[in-house]
């Protein structure tokens, strides 16, 4: 007779997981133009080109005086101000041994090669002014086109927009941009333990039950993501009912998204239910916290669903779901910012899985860890700022050097 464990299904490494996940994310190729004012988050779905210089024109990047060089002699020079320049104007081209009064922002008038700044100038009579030191051609200069030069390609499909892009969308006159459609996801929980806050006090829980947190963090990260959100609540832990709720949102939707009932018991009704209505691949990966994990098709739309403990469905929606949905919306860079750091704890108990710790960095500029790691224990992800990846049957002692993924980078 065959063991259980020679049936077991053997854990998949995270990143045969993920190839594997990714290797099903076709991008949507849907696009929508949205205001520049609006596409902080959104990933562009046609590269930005530039019709024009950025700056448009040579100008002053400070508030003073522009002059020819090659006027001033000595300290005692007088260079007499004959014209005022501000950001919007324009001036006439400089006489000899004349300077303009200029502003930042302000075009380079025609004979002039450097500003010098107001106060390295003293006025003198008759509205002249002395420099005390030589000016240096192209001195506080802003040169036309050493920003953005017409024609440059400045941002690239694919890229996730932030805020600075998008400010250089609009330095090149850009009010719209064109970016990826949201992608359309439902989100469900199942379990008839699954209490939503507001239904019943505290006081009246029964015995097992416990308030649906998933819920609330799942949207939260699909929101953060772009994503269009369908609540559909929790779905009783029944088989006709899980097959319905997946029937009706696989039509209207790019994903279904599900925590809890992934395992194999026998109240867990996802399997059989994605199976019954399409196909599905049933994972378990070699991650902790995080074991459990589904990908499967019903109908047109992709499906998902993660395990039931917070912190692993948290976890392994960072891990593998951010970056499933970012290459639905076509962005070409999903890896996540992983950065050395040193550690001020100990870690001795090695785990033969793939460990994602949730830490904090600290005024020394080194990582603490959370007291309780259990995937239960929602506090830990509130408390860190980012997780340490740790690689199977890897201790961790006090000053080592470990891989830091900071939580700003895993949500974007």
């Amino acid at each position: 007779m065959m063991s259980l464990a020679a049936t077991r299904t053997p854990l998949k490494p995270l990143e045969d997981a993920l190839n594997a996940l990714l290797a099903f994310a076709v991008p949507l190729g849907t696009s929508e133009m949205v205001s520049t004012f609006d596409a902080d988050g959104r990933v562009l779905a046609a590269d930005v080109v530039a019709a024009l210089d950025v700056p448009a024109h040579d100008n002053s990047s400070m508030d003073g005086y522009a002059v020819c060089s090659s006027d001033w002699l000595n300290a005692s020079t007088l260079l007499q101000v004959n014209q005022r320049i501000a950001a919007g104007s324009s001036g006439t081209a400089l006489t000899p041994r004349s300077a303009a009064r200029i502003f930042t922002g302000a075009p380079i008038p025609d004979g002039a090669d450097a500003v010098v700044m107001q106060e390295d100038c003293t006025a003198a009579q008759d509205d002249s002014i002395c420099i005390a030191a030589a000016p240096r051609v192209g001195q506080w200069i802003r040169r036309r086109g050493e920003d953005v030069r017409s024609g440059r390609t400045v941002l690239y499909k694919g890229e996730l927009l932030a805020p600075e892009s998008i400010g250089l969308a609009a330095s090149i006159g850009f009010d719209e941009l064109c970016v990826a459609s949201p992608v359309r996801v439902a989100l469900f929980s199942t379990g008839d333990e699954l209490v939503m806050p507001g239904d019943v006090p505290p006081a009246d829980m029964k015995p097992g039950a416990i308030y649906n947190s998933n819920r609330f963090f799942l949207r939260a990260l699909l929101q953060r993501l772009g994503c269009t959100v369908t609540d559909l609540g929790i779905v009783p832990d029944k088989l006709e009912a899980t097959k319905a709720a997946l029937a009706h949102a696989s039509g209207l939707h790019d994903l279904v998204l599900t925590s809890g009932g992934v395992s194999v018991g026998e109240e867990d009704h996802i399997k059989p239910a994605v199976q019954a209505l399409g196909q599905l691949n049933l994972w378990q990966i070699a991650i902790k916290p995080g074991k459990p994990f589904a990908y499967g098709k019903v109908g047109q739309a992709h499906f998902i669903g993660l395990p039931g403990n917070p912190v692993s469905s948290f976890v392994t929606f960072l891990l593998l779901v951010r970056p499933f949905i970012r290459k639905l919306q076509g962005a070409t860079h999903l890896a996540p910012e992983c950065v050395a750091a040193s550690a001020h704890f100990n870690w001795p108990r090695a785990d033969n899985r793939r460990e994602f710790l949730r830490v904090r960095r600290n005024a020394a500029g080194g990582l603490d860890l959370f007291d309780n790691q259990s995937s239960g224990v929602l506090t830990s992800a509130v408390w860190a700022d980012g997780l340490v990846d740790n690689p199977p049957g890897q201790t961790i002692v006090h000053g080592d050097v470990v891989q830091f993924m900071p939580f700003s980078s895993l949500m974007s």
